[in-house]
């Protein structure tokens, strides 16, 4: 006896032939399979424009620094300054020069005062063994309470004077007053009894082979070059 699902087959079968049609075409395709959906075409990427080249760095070399004028002509202008004087041996002038400058500073602490122009030893004195100076800094005006004692108030020297520059140690300064008085000698040229040291680097803080110390020194009316 057919099954009732073996009988249908048959009966398919026999009306396909009777048909001329196919029993595999009666039956209903299979549904397709579920397939991914086509991936998004991949956007171009926006125009670029080719990066800037890097700057090249300027290999320009710099300049040499100007070397300082050795003889400078000036004229020298007075000045109000507060000083003390005192004296000196020359093996000691360094140290004795430092701690009267540290003196005078704590004086202008003191009294509020501020100085208005780099300071300056004036060698009033030169001998082989020693000298005698002042310890001077200049300030606007002359105070109205300083106390009475070793600092007083004065003017500094004034008129036509060279300038010599010294770059290094304290200890180094005599081949600068050689190179000077050869400076001198070679132009004929007379100075008054006194030179002055004006320091473009704090004496009191400046590492000693660091300091920049302007050598002054002042001419004689009748000397010229």
């Amino acid at each position: 006896m057919l099954r009732p699902r073996t009988l249908v087959t048959v009966i398919l079968a026999a009306a396909a032939l009777i048909c001329g049609v196919p029993a595999s075409a009666q039956q209903p395709a299979p549904p397709p399979a579920d397939q991914p959906a086509p991936a998004p075409a991949p956007t171009p990427p926006p125009d670029q424009s080719p990066p800037a080249p890097a700057p090249v760095p300027d290999q320009t070399p710099a300049p040499p620094p100007q070397a300082d004028q050795f003889g400078q002509d000036l004229v020298l202008t007075e000045k109000t300054i507060i000083y003390m004087k005192g004296s000196a041996n020359w093996d000691t002038a360094f140290e004795t020069l430092v701690d009267t400058f540290k003196s005078l500073n704590a004086v202008l602490d003191k009294q509020g005062l501020k100085a208005t122009g780099p300071a300056m030893t004036i060698y009033t004195s030169i001998e082989d063994t020693g000298f005698q100076f002042q310890a001077a800094i200049p300030i606007a005006e002359a105070p109205t309470n300083l106390p009475p004692g070793d600092v007083l108030v004065g003017k500094s020297p004034a008129g036509k004077a060279l300038k010599f520059v010294h770059r290094g140690s304290y200890d180094s300064m005599d081949s600068t007053y050689e190179a000077i008085t050869n400076y001198m000698d070679e132009r004929r040229l007379e100075s008054k009894d006194m030179f002055i040291e004006e320091y473009v680097t704090d004496l009191t803080t400046t590492p000693e082979d660091q300091l920049t110390i302007n050598v002054l020194v002042p001419l004689n009316e009748q000397s010229s070059k």
